[in-house]
């Protein structure tokens, strides 16, 4: 029963993985770019990570996990508003709005 839980939670990680790749190729600029590939990969890595934890039962391995999450979780969000500051302070072009003005 566990292995089927373990299958079902990979293929949902693997499907957020696909999405978040899926962001990256059709999104129009930087920043939406950006909020694609940082929510729905964490969220397909964690997935992921947490079937390991489920498939392996020893607790070292369980900790690992658990450490990785964390630091996923932490250091996602600050890499993705590091590449949108960079964006924007170094000029690249955002998609604008349809009726919206250019920022002066």
């Amino acid at each position: 029963m566990i292995d089927w839980l373990v299958g079902v939670i990979v293929l949902l990680g693997g499907f957020f993985a696909l999405i978040g790749a899926l962001g990256i190729v059709r999104m129009p600029d930087v920043l939406t770019r950006m909020h694609a590939s940082t929510k729905a990969g964490t969220l397909g890595c964690t997935l992921v990570l947490i079937a390991l934890a489920l498939r392996e039962t020893e607790l070292t391995v369980t900790l690992r996990v658990l450490a990785a999450i964390f630091i996923l979780v932490m250091t996602a969000p600050l890499a993705a508003h590091a590449i949108g500051r960079a964006a924007v302070k170094t000029g690249v072009p955002l998609r604008l709005r349809p009726g919206s003005k250019p920022p002066e």
